[in-house]
């Protein structure tokens, strides 16, 4: 089984269609989506990606129709559904049927899609630094993960690629880095954490706080502040944390490579270790 959709209260193989063109979702693009992990029977943050789901769509005014908890209940059940070796991407969705240029709340519709995505071995990847911004929260709702802010994503990966890189550095409309395309962005110097501080103009994630709070813990000197490109390019590590991969190590910045560093190494253990200890379980 390659996936697995919940929707209309019933579980469905394949690629349902679920949304017609008149649908306002469609047209207008409020759809709202999270995403979560589960591998070797680990859930981990599941329940907190489920609770942002919920609020990403009453940032777009769509109205929930389940609790977080309620979402959490039926990733856990659809993942037993699968073998236990498998690795999945949970993907909960709620968009609009009816509504003009703004939602009507009461036509919200809910699925959620459960992938198998095997977990990709951190070898690392090589950025460069994107043309493309992120926007002002004055410009768009960048603080839904909401599906019409991916398309801008997806130009600054595309131009990326073109160049032989594959996930770019993206400054904020000030100048200071914000993210790379698809992940949150650490550097170190000098055995000095920093990450860019959450201002409003990418999606401060949940991997990336719960990967502060670990090195924190382990006493490694941590900062969220403005950062700029010329840091990135004269850091010694480089590493990007998020749901799809977690933790992974940036090993070239333009023409100059990189090896994975030592704080890069703990920072993935420690994730690792956190989420068997005291990540969510699937539980039999």
């Amino acid at each position: 089984m390659q996936s697995l959709v919940f929707t209309e209260g019933r579980w469905v193989e394949g690629n349902p269609a679920v949304m017609g063109p008149l649908d306002q979702s469609f047209w207008l693009a409020t759809m709202v989506f999270d995403g979560g992990r589960v591998f070797d029977g680990l859930a981990p943050d599941l329940d907190l990606h489920m609770a942002r789901a919920i609020r990403s769509a009453e940032t777009m005014g769509l109205r929930p129709n389940l609790a977080a908890d309620e979402i959490l209940a039926l990733a856990l059940e659809g993942s037993r559904r699968f073998p236990r070796e498998t690795a999945i991407y949970v993907r909960p969705t709620f968009w609009a049927t009816g509504g003009f240029m703004y939602p009507e709340p009461a036509s919200t519709k809910f699925l959620l899609v459960l992938d198998a995505m095997p977990m990709p071995e951190p070898q690392g990847f090589a950025t460069c630094l994107s043309p493309f911004r992120r926007p002002d929260p004055r410009t768009a709702p960048t603080v839904a993960k909401a599906a019409c802010l991916y398309p801008n994503t997806g130009l600054a990966f595309k131009e990326a690629e073109d160049r032989g890189f594959t996930n770019p550095v993206m400054l904020d409309l000030d100048g200071n880095v914000a993210e790379f395309a698809g992940s949150n962005l650490f550097i170190v110097k000098d055995g000095a954490v920093a990450t860019p501080a959450a201002n409003g103009t990418f999606l401060a994630g949940i991997t990336r706080r719960r990967v502060l709070g670990l090195l924190g813990d382990a006493g490694l000197p941590v900062a969220e502040r403005a950062i700029t490109y010329d840091e990135v390019r004269e850091a010694d590590e480089i590493f990007s944390t998020g749901n799809y991969m977690k933790v992974s190590p940036v090993t070239r910045i333009e023409d100059r490579a990189m090896q994975p560093g030592p704080v890069y190494r703990k920072a993935r253990a420690l994730y690792m270790q956190w989420a068997k200890d005291a990540g969510l379980r699937l539980q039999a």
